[in-house]
């Protein structure tokens, strides 16, 4: 052996010995389908992402579980693959295409779907080849991609399957839209953050109403108070005049508890289509007032209904409102400290704008019972913190899903509009000259009075808006020539919720085999987002459970546990750390002394003292291996015990402890105390082995042939934490076959 582990020397070539022999493949494995299985799903990392530290934590402690339950002799499976990622994917790419002048815009829906699918298959190579870096054991073969042909059909049949059993409907409500990434959002996707804001005291009529939005005044419908606020009872019920910047108008005074009494003066304005709590009152009082009138659109400007200020964007809308009111006197008083919370877009940080906007939903409640019913009778373990009590929570106070996304990539719904049957279906389109045609298909078809035949603008649509009472078919293939199919796609998270069976039905005999699967291992954020929805979906779909654990790791945060971000120069590149310190000191680094739901912090010290292991293992098996050669060769020359009448007194004792290590690590594992087993076997190995094992070596206490097979023991126990030093060692020393199909030690 050299005399140093150069982790540079070995690691590219271990794990091609690796791909070689086929070892990750469990077809491969002679207890392929005839052993109990463990399987576990990566969670499929965006297809775009480069390697980030969150990767190399899932990446580390799934191969962990992977690599035992291998040398188990189990029918282990690892199945890899990658999300295409929605809104993530696509913000990605207009930000590419914004750097070359150009946007979305400026591209037929077919068109920018294409090139994001260029876009992603050149970078997948790269995901997943960074991957490998860290010592992903996945079974390579069955890598799925979310937008395969096999997995997007089972996602689409599952759409329909919603809908025979009477749980997707499609109706107008207020969306969750960032006028940014032009698309809607679920409640769970809004990011909730505290500001300052001018709230405005505006005069309506007798009253003053306070609003930090004056330039939705255009859209209001009412006036409410609390029904118990005395002092407006005598409007309740009436109708007042208001100057406006339209010229003066009528509201109606209603009564509703949801009205704050002690907020502001006790009148708020009611305006349907810009405000949930206001769209709720208005469902609540709709033989009373006026329906929802939209005047913010969805690109952020002010419509037509804003007279003068059409147009304009919100925010300079805003300040032109506010001085329009200030010179007609409309305006008493200004609070410019006021404090409040806004949504905000969770991927480029825009305020969310309500907006009204037919969408497909589903009805949540019959598959939260299924989700909870299976939690309630323990049918799924959850490892972490607090996290089943956090699971239940959700899945006990989820609204109905809204799964209609406003973006190109991603699988497109299959919902079909007759245009004969639909005059009123909003149309965005580009022309052969390029330019960017709107208008209904009244307008535009020329078989209705316009220029354009179906096939041109079907050729070059963006966009399509059906109004609520628009006909429809739900169909995987297209009905009929004269269809225009919904723009729309699913939410990212409706086709990632099916991960657990798509990815097994696409090979004959996976799902049999593998499952339900053994463990989900997943960061504890995206619990509401995605573990929930899977454990839904599965049960509906399949009537089983997607797994059987869940695995929640911990954020990894920086050396002094602040959470890790560009702007603050803290963030950790695991390629770099790969580099320098080796893969098996990032990993271990990772995981050891971690727990379960609870974030870690790690930083360069960390990464150091664990490139000390790699180096300790090397070195003690170099030592092992040159004192036992020399023992044989020279009646000892490095092992000279002092009173050769005890030689070997202790190996009984060795064995014994040896055991016990062994059994430790093993109940560790199987209860998921990963970062336990860590720190055991990291203990046990340095502090008796080493310190204590070789020196009574050394002084002939135990034999070198039985430390040389404790040595082959520790080499084993090691191998799921720090695969490659433990697997060039095992080659260097001569042994049969590999480590990682050796079998765990008994």
């Amino acid at each position: 052996m050299d005399k140093q582990y150069q982790h540079h020397q070995y690691e590219d070539q271990i794990y091609q010995l690796w791909q070689d022999a086929d070892v990750f493949n469990p077809d491969s494995s002679p207890n392929a389908g005839t052993k109990q299985p463990f399987s576990i799903l990566m969670p499929p990392p965006n297809a775009n992402d480069p390697l980030h530290i969150g990767h190399a934590m899932f990446v580390t402690v799934e191969d962990i579980l992977t690599r035992y339950h291998r040398m188990l002799g189990e029918d282990t499976l690892w199945l890899p693959g990658a999300d295409h990622a929605g809104i993530e994917t696509q913000f990605v790419y207009e930000k590419k295409l914004k750097k070359q002048d150009q946007s979305r815009f400026d591209f037929s829906r077919e068109e920018l779907y294409q090139q994001i699918w260029d876009y992603v298959q050149e970078n997948s190579d790269t995901a997943v080849e960074q991957l490998k870096k860290i010592g992903a054991s996945a079974d390579w073969s069955r890598f799925t991609f979310m937008l395969d042909e096999k997995v997007v059909n089972i996602v689409l049949n599952t759409f329909l399957e919603l809908n025979e059993k009477d749980l997707v409907y499609r109706d107008i409500q207020l969306i969750n839209y960032c006028t940014s990434c032009g698309t809607g959002f679920s409640d769970l996707e809004v990011v909730h953050q505290e500001r300052t804001s001018p709230l405005y005291y505006l005069k309506y009529g007798p009253f003053v109403v306070a609003t930090t939005r004056p330039e939705t005044k255009f859209g209001d419908t009412a006036l409410a108070v609390h029904p118990a606020d005395e002092r407006y009872q005598q409007y309740v019920g009436h109708e007042i005049e208001v100057e406006g910047l339209t010229g003066r108008f009528r509201l109606r005074v209603i009564a509703d508890e949801f009205v704050d009494p002690e907020f502001g003066t006790g009148v708020v304005k009611i305006t349907p289509a810009h405000d949930v709590n206001d769209f709720q009152v208005w469902q609540r009082h709709q033989d009373e007032i006026p329906g929802p009138k939209q005047v913010i659109d969805f690109h952020g400007h002010l419509t037509e209904a804003a007279g003068e200020f059409a147009g304009q964007y919100l925010l300079k809308a805003r300040k032109n409102v506010v001085a329009a009111l200030k010179s007609r006197g409309l305006i008493e008083k200004i609070d410019e400290n006021y404090n409040h919370t806004v949504g905000t877009c969770y991927r480029c940080g825009t305020i969310i704008e309500p907006l009204p906007l037919p969408q497909f939903f589903v009805k949540v409640k019959p598959l939260t019972r299924l989700a909870l019913q299976a939690l309630n009778d323990k049918k799924i373990a959850i490892h972490g913190a607090g996290h089943d009590k956090i699971l239940k929570h959700w899945l006990e106070n989820l609204h109905d899903w809204n799964i209609s996304r406003q973006i190109v990539w991603g699988i497109r719904l299959p919902v079909w509009y007759a245009v004969e049957d639909n005059p009123n279906i909003a149309i965005t389109f580009i022309n052969e000259a390029g330019e960017t045609i709107q208008g209904t298909l009244a307008e535009l078809l020329d078989t209705q009075g316009g220029s354009y035949p179906i096939s041109a603008i079907k050729a070059g649509l963006q966009e399509l808006r059906a109004p609520i009472d628009a006909r429809y078919l739900l169909s995987i293939d297209a009905p009929g020539d004269n269809y225009l199919q919904e723009t729309d796609t699913f939410d990212t998270w409706f086709s990632s919720a099916q991960w657990p069976y798509t990815t097994l039905l696409t090979k004959p005999g996976d799902f049999a085999r593998f499952y339900p699967t053994s463990v989900m291992e997943t960061a504890y954020d995206i619990l509401p987002f995605w573990v929930m929805r899977m454990i839904m979906i599965s049960l509906f779909k399949t009537g089983e459970i997607p797994f059987k654990n869940v695995y929640f790791h911990g954020l990894i945060r920086d050396e002094k546990g602040v959470k890790m971000s560009k702007s603050k120069g803290n963030v950790i590149n695991p390629l770099e750390v790969i580099n320098q310190y080796g893969a098996d000191a990032l990993r271990m680094a990772l995981v050891i002394r971690s727990s379960a739901g609870l974030d870690k912090a790690v930083g360069e010290a960390d990464f150091k003292a664990m490139r000390n292991l790699t180096n300790k293992v090397w070195n003690a098996s170099r030592f092992i291996v040159l004192s036992r050669a020399e023992n044989q060769d020279n009646n000892s020359l490095s092992i000279s015990p002092t009173n050769k009448t005890a030689a070997g007194q202790n190996d009984a004792a060795f064995t014994t402890k040896l055991d016990q290590v062994v059994a430790n690590i093993t109940q560790q594992l199987n209860d998921f105390k990963i970062g336990l087993a860590a720190e055991t076997v990291y203990n046990e190995f340095w502090h008796w082995f080493c310190d204590e094992c070789i020196e009574d070596t050394k002084q002939g206490n135990i034999s070198p042939d039985v430390l040389y097979e404790g040595l082959l023991t520790f080499l084993k126990l090691l191998h799921p934490f720090i695969p490659f030093v433990t697997e060039a060692t095992w080659q260097e020393l001569g042994e049969e076959g590999l480590l990682i199909s050796a079998e765990w030690p008994e």
